[in-house]
């Protein structure tokens, strides 16, 4: 009886921590787009640098520092601060002194969660969902209509030809 509490209270526990993680990385995800998105990706540069491997780049409480101010990180005389805004061309990240240090920590989770998402997937879903590169037809497009025109005539000389092969053997049977 003892046993079957004690795996209980485990699945318990680990669902507990998948959903509270789950949440962090949504609610992440939600501050990241409203407040993020529009000057950085995850992946590429944009106005800013691309946030992939941010935590493993620089320490949390620097990013945290960095994301309230970081015109005070820059003044301090800090030389990464000092090196991205000279390389953005010195365009000053606006300061989001409200965000806590856990909203900050799910936004670095979701940046991590997204970094291994797009490493894992192909560069697209399946090959069948491609979307083709059709063109119209167009009255200048001559290369369409010779090839087009030079299949008409050979399917029609097939027929021709097969129509004089029965002709030959129709004749080949009445003699």
């Amino acid at each position: 009886m003892n046993f079957r509490k004690l795996i209980l209270l485990t699945m318990v526990l680990v669902m507990g921590v998948q959903y509270t993680y789950a949440a962090d990385i949504a609610e992440g995800k939600e501050i990241f787009l409203a407040r993020c998105a529009s000057c950085h990706n995850v992946n590429k540069k944009l106005v800013g640098p691309a946030l992939a491997g941010v935590g493993e780049r620089r320490k949390t409480a620097w990013i945290e520092q960095f994301i309230h101010s970081s015109q005070t990180v820059i003044k301090s005389g800090d030389k990464d601060a000092l090196a991205l805004y000279n390389e953005y061309n010195q365009m000053a990240m606006p300061d989001h002194q409200d965000l806590t240090a856990a909203q900050i920590a799910s936004i670095l989770e979701y940046i991590k969660s997204e970094t291994k998402a797009t490493e894992d997937k192909p560069p697209f879903e399946r090959p069948g969902e491609l979307q083709p590169n059709y063109k119209p037809i167009e009255a200048n497009n001559w290369p369409f209509f010779v090839g087009f025109g030079g299949v008409v005539i050979l399917l029609i000389l097939a027929m021709v030809l097969a129509v004089q092969v029965k002709s030959v053997e129709r004749e080949k049977k009445w003699k």
